[in-house]
Order: C-alpha cells, then sequence, then structure tokens
C-alpha cells in the first residue's frame, strides 16, 4: 500500500487498514511512505515496507495523482506502476492502471469501510480503529461540509465494530505538543488579509517548523484557522518544505471553490479543500496563490451578480 508523502490520518488510515485486511486473507503486505509516520500514529502498528518481499500488486491509497508520492523510500519505483488506486479527490489524475474514485465520499477511509467487508474480511477492532482515523481528520471529527449521511453511517459501523472514539478523538483532536502550540503561534504572527478580508493568509518557513520541533501531521490542522475568522471565504496556509517549495492548503465556504485555486498551481483536491505546492521564494509563493484567489474570487462574484440580476 503507498500513501502519498507528508501523510495525513486518511492515506496512513486507509493504507493501514487495507494491510490488514489482506494480511488477514494470508497475504503478504505492507505500508509504504516517501515520509516517516507520525508518531501520533502509532497505535496502528504498521506494518512498514522493509524491502524483504517483491510486491506482486500495488495499491495507492488517497493519493490524486502521482506527483504526491514524494521521492524518499525509493517509492517512485513503485509509484510508477500503480495497480490499484483508491481515492475519494474528483481531481485524480488516472494514473493507475485500475482506479476506484468516489468523490461523493468524504476520505479513502470512508471507501474501504464498504470495500473490506466485501472483501470477505471482518471489520476487526483494529481495522475499525485505522478506518475511523481516516474518516474522523479527513471531515474534521465530522465538522467539515464533506460530511455526509453516509460518512455518519461509517463512522456508526466503525463504532459497532469495536473503534474506541472516545481514546481516539482524544489521540487526534484534543492532545496538542508544546511544539505544536508554539508553531500555531508563529503562524498567527504571520496573519495577513487581503481583498478586503475576503481572504487571509497564515505562514510557516520550514526554519520556524525546525525551530519548533512540530511533526508535518501536527501542521495539518492548522490549514482551518484563516478560513475560521469572521468574513474570510478563502483561507490559506503556506508551510515551507525542506527543499524551500511551499505547501500550500486552501480552505473556502460556499461561494468558492478550492479546487479551481489550486488546480491552475498543479495541485487539486475538494470544493471546499484543495492544496497545491508552489517553487521558489515565499514572495513568489504569495503572489501566484493570490492572483488564483482574486480570479476564483471574482468568479463567484461575477455569478452572485447574474444570479441577483
Amino acid at each position: 500500500m503507498l500513501c502519498h508523502k507528508n501523510p495525513d490520518g486518511d492515506t496512513i488510515g486507509s493504507g493501514a487498514a487495507l494491510c490488514k485486511a489482506l494480511q488477514h486473507l494470508g497475504k503478504t503486505a505492507a505500508v509504504l511512505c516517501s515520509d516517516p509516520i507520525p508518531a501520533m500514529y502509532d497505535y496502528m502498528q504498521i506494518t512498514v515496507y522493509d524491502g524483504s518481499f517483491t510486491p506482486a500488486f500495488v495499491v495507492a491509497v488517497d493519493v490524486a495523482g502521482i506527483q504526491l508520492f514524494g521521492d524518499h523510500n525509493n517509492i517512485q519505483d513503485y509509484a510508477e506502476h500503480v495497480d490499484l488506486c483508491i481515492d475519494h479527490h474528483g481531481s485524480n489524475s488516472g494514473y493507475a492502471y485500475e482506479t476506484l474514485v468516489d468523490d461523493h465520499a468524504a476520505a479513502a477511509a470512508e471507501l474501504l469501510t464498504e470495500l473490506i467487508p466485501q472483501m470477505g474480511v471482518e471489520l476487526t477492532p483494529e481495522i475499525a480503529a485505522c478506518l475511523y482515523t481516516g474518516v474522523a481528520t479527513d471531515t474534521g471529527c465530522f465538522r467539515f461540509p464533506n460530511t455526509t449521511a453516509n460518512t455518519h453511517l461509517a463512522a456508526a459501523k466503525l463504532i459497532e465494530a469495536g473503534a474506541d472514539v472516545e481514546k481516539l478523538n482524544e489521540r487526534l483532536f484534543e492532545c496538542r505538543s508544546h511544539a505544536r502550540i508554539q508553531a500555531e503561534k508563529m503562524a498567527l504572527e504571520s496573519l495577513e488579509f487581503y481583498y478586503e478580508d475576503r481572504c487571509a493568509l497564515i505562514c510557516l518557513t520550514w526554519d520556524q517548523i525546525q525551530a519548533a520541533g512540530v511533526a508535518g501531521a501536527e501542521l495539518e490542522d492548522l490549514t482551518s484557522i484563516p478560513r475560521s475568522i469572521e468574513g474570510v471565504e478563502v483561507g490559506l496556509t503556506l508551510r515551507q518544505q525542506k527543499d524551500g517549495s511551499y505547501k500550500i492548503s486552501v480552505r473556502t465556504g460556499h461561494d468558492t471553490n478550492a479546487c479551481n485555486i489550486a488546480r491552475r498551481l498543479g495541485g487539486g483536491g475538494h470544493p471546499r479543500a484543495a492544496g497545491c505546492e508552489i517553487s521558489g521564494n515565499l514572495d513568489n509563493a504569495k503572489h501566484a496563490i493570490l492572483e488564483e484567489v482574486k480570479k476564483e474570487l471574482d468568479r463567484a462574484e461575477a455569478e452572485k451578480n447574474s444570479l441577483e440580476q
């Protein structure tokens, strides 16, 4: 199972769950990710690929495009020969030989909650915990607009299967390290507003991330901060990567489309949550993303005006 770089709860939870399901069927299976799996997910007890066997079948989970695999741990040796991709991004590029995509699903883990029983594998408490991690993190603990009735039904199945949601929710949403709080403080100090305060932006440089000593996964929920400000339609979070590029997360309200913004810069995602990466210095990254935000705000305003006429 291949996960995307800078792994989040959905790609890791989905990969771990499918790996455990295949092992229940007597298959030799393991998970491979370009970047280290964050310690906050160590309760999944993931079998990490160590090169001790040659995969006969390669599955990617929650990976919309080949550029999202990363470059470490020899992952590109397998990324170019993916047999099956299981994903929930409408922007999926179709890079795999076979693709199972449902952009109505809130998370890849929501799809696997249905798929794993169809494989003849029981949803054990261990598998359920992995899948709940994916569903809960990709919906912001069921607060994001991608949450549907089917999402709640999937969560109910996972609870029935033995997922300890009290402990999982505490681990995923209520526990913040000192490093994470320091990173949030620095991000808030960078807060800027654009376009009559309809757009808010925060930024963390690589030096700041290193100084705080915070893991990448702990920074994921920072993306909700700019958009949560009253009157903000588009929230941007820029995080510098080790190579100097900027990972940009886009969150939007009901009138604007995050995927439209990210797609024009080579990224993708969902209507309310999307992302992309931009090379160059901070000023270049800001200029590029803000230019696309302006286009989307103008499009939304024009559409609103046409409906009122």
